[in-house]
Formats: C-alpha cells, structure tokens, sequence
C-alpha cells in the first residue's frame, strides 16, 4: 500500500473523528435544553439501593399472611389501613408490614426477658405468656392511632388551602381536586375521593358509600357540605361566603378533637405500662425479699405466694383491658369491626353449636332479651347477641378449666416445696451459710425417703414414724429426744403432704369463678356504657355545629338534618334513626318520640327546636341562638372536653395504679409485716419457755 493511500485514510478517519465529536457536542447541547434532563433525573429518583426497606416490608407482608398466628394481626392492619389508604394497594401492605414488623420487635424481647425471669413458675410464665400475645394488641392499635392523628392534622392545613383555592376556583370540586395533588400525604387521597364523588353521575349515592368509609367524622362532614354546596349552590352570609363558614366551623371542631386526643394520650401515655408494669416485676421482687428477708421463703415459694401472685397477674389482665378500653377513641377501629367475619360467626354457623348456643339465649320478645339488645346498642358494641352469647360460654369453660388447672398447680407447688425446703431452724434475718444449706438439704434428703414411705397413708400416727426412724440407718446413733423431735417434725410434713389433693370446696370455687367469667361480657358491657355516657355532652355539641352548619343552605329541612345527625350519632345512635324512620308518617309525632325516650336535657331541646322548625318557624329562626352564641358554644365545648379528659384521666390513674400498689401492698409489705411479726412472736415465745 503507497504512502498517499495510507495518509488519504488516516485523513478520513480524523475526519471522521472530527464530525463524531462534533455531533456529539450539538446533541449533548440539545438534550440540556430538552426534557431529556428532566427524565434521567426522574428515573435518579425511582432508582432503588441496593437495600430498601419499602421492599423488604413488601416481602415481609407476603410472609406475614403465610403464618397463621400473625395473619390474623396483618388482616385486622389491613381492615383499619385501607379506610385510610383509599384504592392504595401498596401503601396499605407497606404500613401493616412496618407497624407489625416494629411491634414484633418491641415484643418480642420483652416476651423473652419475661419468661427468663418466669422460668421457675410454668403456670406464671403461661399466664405472662397469653397476657403478653394480647400487648400486640396495644402495640398495633396505637400504631394505627398515630396514623389516624397524623391525618387528623393534615386535615387542618387540607381545609386551610381549600379556603385559597375556592377564592380563586369559586367551584367546589375544582379547589378539592387543586389541594389534592400532593401524592405524599394521605389526606391528598381522600380528597381525590371526594372529588371522584363530586364529578361522578351519582354523586348521592357514592357519597353513602363514602360514608361507611371515611376514616372520621370531619371528612364526613367536608364531603356532606361540599356536596351539598355543589347541589344547591353557596351564597353570602354576613358578606362571606356560607361554604368557607362552614369549614371553618369544621376546621374549629377539629383543632378541639386534636387537643382533647393529644390531652388524652398524655395522661394515658405511661398508664398502659404501669398496669402491666407488675407481670415483671413480681419475680425480681420475690426473688429480693427472699434473698433479704429468708423467713418468708416459705410464704413466697408456696401456696399462699402462688395465689396472691395469681391474682395479681388476673387484676393486671382486667386493668390492662379497661385502661385500653377507657383510652379507646377511635373512628377507624369502630369502622372496620362491623366489617369483620369473627371466629363467633364461623362457630355459630355449626349445626350443634348453634343449638347449643340457642339455649343460653333469651327468646325473642322477652325483656331480658330487649335487655341485653339495648346494652349492645347503649355500649356500642360491635357483638350481635349471638357472639356475645359465643364469648360467655367459651370465657365460662375456660374459666372453669383454668381454675381447676390452677388448683392442682397450686397442690403440686405445696408438695414440691416440702420436698425442696432446707430442713433447719434459722434466724429471722438473715439466711443460710453454704455449709448450713448443704446441711439442711441433706436432712431434707432424708426427711424425702420417709415422706415417700408413708405418702398416702391418711391413718398414719407419729409412733409409727419414730418406730421407722429407730430402724432406720440414718438414727442408729440418734437419741430418744431427737428421733422424736425429726418424728414431728416428718408427721408435719406427711400431714402437708397427704392434704394437698382436690376438695370439694375447690370445685365450687371453680364453678364461682366460672359464673364470674360468665358475666364478665356483660359486666365489660356496662363499663363501655358508662364510658359512653361521659361523652353525650360532647356528642350533641356535635349535633350543634352540624345544625349551624345546614340551618343557611336553601332547601334544607328537618328531615336532612335528622339524617345528617344519625350519621355522626354514636350514643344517641338509636332515638334518632327510629325518628328518622317514622318520619314520613308524621314529622311532629316522630319527633315527640324521640323527645320522650331521651332524657338528657340539652339534647331534648334541639329536638323541641325542630319541632319548631317543622310547624312554625324556619329552621335559621328555630336554630338562631347556635348563631348568636356561638363563641360561648365554643368556649362550652372547650370546657366540656376539660372535664372528659379529667373524669377519664381520674378513673385511668385509678385502674392503671390498682395492679402496681396491690402487688407492692399485697405481695411485699403485708407478708414482710405479718411474717415478721409472726415470727418473732414465736421467737419470744421459744426464748420465755426456755428461760422458764
């Protein structure tokens, strides 16, 4: 090849080289100016690490639902989760997967340092055991509690942008869709929902079905007023807009809900732990008063230390429930329950157990049977009468059973402790040297080979025991006086020993206690009641500002107001949707009903007021004080949700304390002072005789 061919390529490859760089410098210039930019920095942001922890709780969940003791607990998330995440697959599974995922590891833990420390008792550490699978509970409800709360204060910066938004849209659903465009938050979420409602064909009817659905009562009342803003068209009152008014109104509602939840977590935020504070601290405290205090070893390692230990535990067990119960004010875990298939459903569909259950039941008709149905309604109990009847019968056998297994526990650690006592005479403060236990144990060993010999013998006589000794190796030394002091003291321990067996007394006892179980449903029932009834005042508070709110909006009646009020009722949840039935046959004489099965005051006056409204006046006149005093309404409402959060707190303090003073009263102080005091009313006794 010439020398010209070799240079005419090496020109046509730097040529080349030349136009590719060049081409490349124009197309790079381009791309900057382009969209291309903004796409790779949109795949930067969607690109995963090589660890992610939203994967891993994907995997995690679909584990989750394998194993059939935790699907029971991602299942109950998933119910409470997807009110909140509305159509959103991924983030319900990503939240039931982490809240359970963290309270796994809360637990957990403390399920093992709580049976380490249990180890010596197999009853204890089984009643701690089942008492602690019941804390998961807790753990999951205050997870999705904080959830809820967190939407609770969304909501308020929600309704302050729709405010912006109206002025500049001047259309309902065109500021809801405006504000909800933020994907991040979850009140974005329901917003895109209330707008799919607003826009859709049958708005009504979707709007009902949101009802059923909607994580609380202020998005309730958002999506009842934007609908009916929508449908009949806002206007001016006292030159501001009526629909702002009233989300304002709502807005006020729900900054008291978030103080009076925020209040009401403070001074219930240590109360759970210390109710169950005693399931780990009665061994170390047990174990510390035997190692000061060695004269009440005996009352701690046996029988008498047992029962009081047990009943501690089971007073810990009921506290922990009512405290939760007391605690409990929660719109989503009210909305999922009614939607659940509980495992008193899939009983009773069984032939035999229906009737069986059928038999318990009152009959239909019967006043104790409106008794029981009305306490359901008055507790607002998710249970049908049938699933409670479920959980009496089941509570009552296995109360029955548990007692009688408890009772033979309670014989066998009796015996077990005479078999294991150190045989000796020590002081009463202070225990034993090492020598002196490996003494005392090898008289126990001794003492054990003649209990086994005589165990059973009801009729056996002390003679017959020293006539034993005699014969035996281990007192072929011994003198008269000390094989009749160790027959005595054997005779004791053969009367403990063959007195530790079932009694008649123990099996009534159970059954007591069964009846006790029994009832508990019931009496779980009355306390919710009781509960419900120190929040009326603040559920017609309610009712006020939903009037407030309705009472300007043309063609608005009674009757709309009557639905709007059962919708948000809970406790008067019953007069007002039987008035709402028997309305069309008569608006006054429904209402007079109504009127007469209630009997808190300021209720019976809103009723008296729409009355008015039915007949005479209309319903901005009727209702035209809520207007004109409703700073003081307001300031009432305040006041109101004060003295809740104190009666609350009040009987909180008291039930959350109960376990933790019993067990330091019951299970230290008074053993400690009547021990003590026993003992050294025997010293004195011993030391007067021996100087007479």
């Amino acid at each position: 090849m010439s020398n010209q061919t070799i240079y005419i390529i090496m020109g046509v490859a730097a040529g080349a080289f030349v136009l590719i760089v060049l081409a490349y410098y124009i197309l790079s210039k381009k791309m900057q100016k382009s969209e291309y930019k903004k796409i790779q920095k949109l795949q930067q942001g969607t690109k995963q690490k090589s660890f992610s922890m939203e994967i891993l709780y994907q995997k995690l969940y679909v584990y989750y639902v394998k194993i059939p003791f935790l699907k029971r607990y991602i299942l109950k998330l998933r119910r409470r989760l997807e009110i909140i995440n509305i159509d959103d697959e991924y983030n319900t599974r990503k939240d039931a997967s982490r809240i359970l995922t963290k309270s796994l590891a809360i637990i957990i833990p403390i399920i093992i340092i709580s049976l380490y420390i249990t180890r010596s008792s197999y009853l204890v550490m089984f009643i701690v055991f089942i008492f602690e699978i019941f804390m998961i509970d807790t753990f999951i409800d205050g997870s999705v509690d904080k959830i809820d709360d967190n939407l609770l204060k969304q909501q308020i910066e929600f309704f302050s942008e729709i405010r912006h938004a109206y002025h500049e849209f001047n259309m309902v659903e065109e500021a809801i869709y405006q504000v909800s465009q933020d994907d991040e938050l979850d009140i974005s979420r329901q917003g895109e929902k209330i707008y799919e409602i607003l826009i859709s064909d049958d708005p009504e009817t979707e709007l009902e079905k949101y009802y059923d659905i909607a994580p609380n009562s202020f998005l309730k009342e958002f999506a009842g007023i934007s609908y009916l803003t929508k449908e009949f068209g806002d206007r001016k009152v006292d030159g501001a807009s009526l629909y702002l008014k009233n989300v304002d109104n709502i807005t006020q509602e729900l900054q008291l809900e978030i103080l009076k939840r925020d209040k009401l977590n403070y001074v219930f935020q240590s109360l759970s732990f210390i109710s169950i504070a005693p399931i780990v601290l009665l061994e170390p405290l047990k174990n510390w008063a035997i190692s000061n205090f060695s004269f009440v070893a005996s009352w701690y390692l046996g029988k008498p230390g047992m029962i009081v230990q047990i009943l501690i535990l089971i007073l810990t067990f009921i506290s922990y429930v009512l405290v939760r119960k007391l605690k409990d004010n929660g719109s989503t875990n009210m909305n999922t329950k009614n939607t659940e298939n509980p495992i008193q459903a899939k009983l009773y569909k069984k032939k035999y157990i229906r009737k069986f259950v059928n038999l318990f039941i009152p009959k239909e008709g019967t006043k104790e049977y409106r008794k029981i149905i009305q306490l359901l309604k008055d507790a607002a109990s998710y249970l049908k009468i049938e699933w409670l009847y479920i959980n009496r019968i089941v509570l009552c056998a296995v109360t029955f059973i548990a007692s009688l297994i408890i009772f033979v526990q309670l014989h066998t650690v009796a015996i077990e402790y005479v078999y294991t006592e150190p045989t000796t005479d020590y002081d009463l403060i202070g225990g034993l040297s090492e020598k002196e236990e490996e003494k005392a144990m090898e008289v126990t060993k001794q003492d054990n080979e003649f209990l086994d010999r005589f165990r059973g013998q009801m009729d056996v006589t002390q003679e017959e025991i020293a006539k034993a000794l005699e014969d035996s190796d281990y007192y072929e030394e011994a003198t008269s006086d000390e094989i009749e002091t160790a027959a005595e003291r054997i005779y004791g321990k053969i009367q403990i020993v063959n007195s530790e067996y079932m009694k008649w007394f123990e099996f009534l006892l159970a059954f007591v206690f069964a009846i006790v179980g029994y009832m508990a449903p019931i009496w779980i029932l009355f306390f919710q009641k009781k509960i419900r009834q120190l929040e009326m005042e603040d559920e017609v508070m309610q009712f006020q500002t939903i009037i407030l709110m309705l009472m300007r909006i043309e063609r608005v009646n009674v009757e709309i107001i009557l639905e709007w009020l059962e919708r948000y009722s809970n406790i008067f949840r019953e007069p007002i949707t039987k008035c709402v039935n028997n309305y069309e046959a008569g608006a006054w004489e429904a209402l007079e009903e109504m009127k007469n099965e209630i009997s808190y005051q300021p209720l019976i006056r809103i009723v008296e007021s729409l009355q008015a409204a039915v007949e005479k006046i209309p319903i901005k006149d009727a209702f035209d004080e809520l207007d004109s005093e409703r700073e003081y309404y307001r300031e009432k409402r305040k006041e109101s949700n004060e003295r809740l959060i104190k009666s609350k707190g009040m009987i909180g303090r008291g039930i959350g304390f109960a376990p933790m003073i019993c067990m330091f009263v019951g299970y230290l102080i008074i053993p400690l002072v009547f021990i003590g005091l026993t003992s050294m009313s025997s010293s004195f006794d011993s030391m007067s005789g021996s100087t007479l």
